[in-house]
C-alpha cells in the first residue's frame, strides 16, 4: 500500500516529462521523428492538391496533362512512405535507447541502495519493474511519442490549407475538432488510473510466483504446496480482471474517437455537397476540402489509440522513477557526477575502526525505529572483535553500517590506517569496498560455474588463484567430485550444494578478497559439527593478521575473537577481553 501511494504522488506530467528528457541522442532521434512529421504533414496537403487537379483535369476539363499529375502524385506516395519509415525507425531507436539507459540506471542504482533497500522489497517485484516495465516503455516512445507530434503538426498544416481553399470549410473544422481530445481526455484519465492498477497487480503477482518457486522445496517438505493453487488462482483472476478493465476501455475510447471523427467529417462533407450543388465553391476545391478532411481528424483517431498503448509504460515508468529518486547509502545520485571521495594513497595492510556517538533508524510505515543509540566502541589494527548479545539489538545493523549499505542517522565511523585517519563517510564506497572482505550468513550463489562464483571475490584472477582460495576454504575436494568440477553450475542460490558447501564457497570469495578488513555475519550458524569444523580451520587461516569483525552466539567463534562487545536494545552494555569472560 505504501509503494502504491509512493507511486501515486508521481503525476504523469512529471514521468512524462523526464521520459522525454533521457538523453541527448534520445532527443535527437526524437528530433528526427518530428521533422519527417514536418515533411509528411506537407506532403499530405500536395497529395491532396495533386490528386483534385488531377481528378478536376481529367474528368471535368477533359486534359491532357494527367501523366504529369500521376507521375506528381506517385513521386509524393514514394516520399510519404519514406518519411512513414524514418519516422518509425528513429522512433524505435530512440525507444532502444531509453529502454537500454533506463535499465542499466536502473540496475545500478538497486546495486547502489545494496541488501539494506533490497530486503524490504520483493525480488519479483523489482525484477519485473526492471525486464517488463522497462520493456512497456517502448509503445511509449515507438507509438505514441511520435503520433503525439504528429497531432500536433498534422493537422496545422491541413487547416491552413482549408483555410486557403476555403474559409468557411476551416472555420466547420476549427469549430469540430475539440470533440475528438474532449472524449479522448475524458476516457484516458479512466484508463491511465486502470493501468496503473493492473501494473501493480503485475508486479505483486510476479513477486508471489517467484516466492513460491523459491520456496517449493519447503512447502512440499511441510504438505503445503497444494494450499498455494488457491492463492495463485485468486491473483490470476485479479489480473485477469484489471486487464479485461483496461481493454473495455481501449475499445470504448477507439469507438467514440471513431464515431466523433466520422461524424465531423460527415459535418464538413455535407456542407461542401450542399455548397457544390448551389454553385458556391469549385469542383477542384470543394474536392481539395474533402480529401483533407479525413487526414486533419485521423491523427487525433490514432493518437488516442496510441494512448492506451502507452498507459502501462507511463504506470511503470512511475515506479522506475521511484527506485530512482530513492537515495543511496553514500548520498550519491545516478543523475548528478559523484563528487570526490577520499582514497587512502595505498593499499592498508590494516585498518581499525572507531564508532563516536553513532546511532541508526530503519524508516518504517509509522516513523523511524532506532537500531542503534548513540553506540561508541573501536575496533583496533589486527584485533578480532566479536559482537554478542540478543536478536535485534544492533548487531547485523552494524555490519551494514560498515559494509556501507546504510548511513547512520547521528555519528560517524572514523577508519584508522598507518596513512592517517578517514571518516568512513567521505570515502569512496567503491575504494572502501575493496578493503572489505564479507563472509554472510546466507552466501548467495549465482547460476554460474563454481569457478565464476568464487572469483567473484576478484573478478580478475587466474584459475590457479582460484583453485588456491578453494584449498584453504576446505572446498576443493568436495568441487573435485562435481560432475565438471569448478566448471560444473551450481544453480540459482547454489540449489545443489549443501549449506556447509556454500558457506565454504563464500569463505573461499573471502580468501580471493584478501582484504584487511574481515566481517563475519553468523559464518557458522545452521551448520552440522563436520562442516563446523572445516569453517572454523578455514577461518582461523582467513583471520590471521586481519581486523576482524564477527556477529557471533556460539562458543566456537567467541573463544577466537581477543574482545567482546555485548549490545543490548541498540546500546553498548559490555566490552571485555575473552580471557576475562573466560575467568569470570
Amino acid at each position: 500500500m505504501k509503494k502504491q501511494k509512493t507511486a501515486a504522488r508521481q503525476s504523469k506530467s512529471a514521468v512524462t516529462r523526464r521520459l522525454f528528457m533521457q538523453g541527448g541522442k534520445v532527443r535527437l532521434f526524437l528530433g528526427i521523428t518530428v521533422a519527417a512529421g514536418g515533411l509528411l504533414s506537407i506532403l499530405i496537403v500536395v497529395q491532396a492538391h495533386y490528386l483534385s487537379l488531377l481528378i478536376d483535369d481529367i474528368f471535368l476539363k477533359n486534359g491532357s496533362g494527367g501523366w504529369g499529375w500521376l507521375l506528381a502524385l506517385l513521386a509524393v506516395i514514394v516520399g510519404r512512405a519514406v518519411l512513414n519509415w524514418v519516422g518509425d525507425a528513429s522512433a524505435s531507436k530512440a525507444a532502444g535507447l531509453v529502454k537500454k539507459t533506463l535499465r542499466e540506471a536502473l540496475l545500478k542504482h538497486i546495486l547502489k541502495l545494496g541488501p539494506a533497500y533490497t530486503r524490504g522489497e520483493r525480488s519479483g517485484e523489482l525484477t519485473n519493474t526492471a525486464m517488463e516495465g522497462v520493456e512497456a516503455l517502448d509503445a511509449y516512445y515507438s507509438q505514441y511519442l511520435p503520433q503525439f507530434f504528429l497531432t500536433m503538426l498534422v493537422p496545422l498544416v491541413v487547416v491552413v490549407a482549408v483555410f486557403s481553399a476555403d474559409v468557411l470549410s476551416g472555420v466547420v473544422l476549427l469549430v469540430t475538432m475539440p470533440i475528438l481530445p474532449v472524449f479522448m481526455i475524458l476516457i484516458g484519465l479512466q484508463a491511465q488510473a486502470k493501468s496503473q492498477k493492473q501494473f501493480n497487480i503485475l508486479s505483486q503477482m510476479s513477486a508471489h510466483f517467484l516466492d513460491v518457486l523459491q520456496g517449493l522445496t519447503t512447502l512440499k517438505l511441510f504438505g503445503r504446496s497444494h494450499h498455494q493453487e488457491e492463492t495463485i488462482a485468486r491473483v490470476s483472476e485479479r489480473y485477469r480482471q484489471r486487464t479485461m478493465g483496461v481493454l473495455r476501455i481501449a475499445f470504448l475510447s477507439a469507438l467514440v474517437m471513431e464515431v466523433g471523427a466520422t461524424i465531423s467529417t460527415a459535418i464538413v462533407a455535407v456542407e461542401i455537397g450542399l455548397r457544390l450543388l448551389y454553385g458556391q465553391i469549385e469542383f477542384q476545391s470543394a474536392f481539395f476540402v474533402l480529401l483533407l478532411a479525413p487526414e486533419f481528424y485521423q491523427p487525433l483517431r490514432t493518437v488516442g489509440q496510441r494512448f492506451h498503448a502507452s498507459t502501462s509504460g507511463i504506470a511503470a515508468a512511475s515506479r522506475i522513477f521511484e527506485i530512482l529518486d530513492t537515495p543511496t547509502p553514500d548520498g550519491s545520485e545516478t543523475d548528478k557526477p559523484a563528487e570526490p571521495k577520499t582514497v587512502p594513497p595505498t593499499r592498508p595492510a590494516a585498518l581499525g575502526l572507531r564508532f563516536e556517538g553513532v546511532s541508526f533508524a530503519y524508516p518504517t510505515a509509522d516513523g523511524p525505529r532506532p537500531a542503534l543509540e548513540n553506540v561508541d566502541f573501536t575496533i583496533e589494527r589486527g584485533v578480532k572483535i566479536a559482537l554478542a548479545g540478543p536478536s535485534g539489538a544492533g548487531k547485523s545493523t552494524v555490519a551494514q553500517l560498515i559494509l556501507r549499505f546504510i548511513r547512520p542517522t547521528a555519528g560517524r565511523i572514523v577508519v584508522e590506517t598507518e596513512g592517517g585517519n578517514f571518516p568512513l563517510e567521505e570515502m569512496d564506497a567503491k575504494a572502501w569496498r575493496e578493503l572489505v572482505a564479507w563472509v554472510p550468513q546466507n552466501p548467495y550463489l549465482f547460476n554460474d560455474s563454481v569457478l565464476e562464483n568464487i572469483r567473484l571475490g576478484k573478478p580478475d584472477a587466474t584459475e590457479a588463484e582460484v583453485i588456491a582460495a578453494a584449498r584453504q576454504a576446505h572446498a576443493h575436494d568436495f568441487i573435485a567430485g562435481l560432475p565438471q568440477g569448478y566448471a560444473t553450475i551450481l544453480g540459482e542460490r547454489g540449489a545443489r550444494l549443501s549449506g556447509g558447501q556454500i558457506q565454504r564457497l563464500s569463505l573461499a570469495r573471502a580468501f580471493m578478497r584478501n582484504a584487511p578488513l574481515l566481517v563475519l555475519d553468523e559464518a557458522t550458524s545452521n551448520l552440522d559439527l563436520e562442516n563446523e569444523a572445516l569453517i572454523l580451520d578455514a577461518l582461523d587461516k582467513l583471520m590471521a593478521g586481519r581486523t576482524v569483525l564477527m556477529i557471533a552466539h556460539r562458543a566456537a567463534l567467541l573463544e577466537r575473537a581477543d574482545r567482546v562487545i555485548r549490545l543490548e536494545a541498540g546500546r553498548v552494555a559490555g566490552d571485555s577481553a575473552v580471557k576475562e569472560q573466560t575467568l569470570a
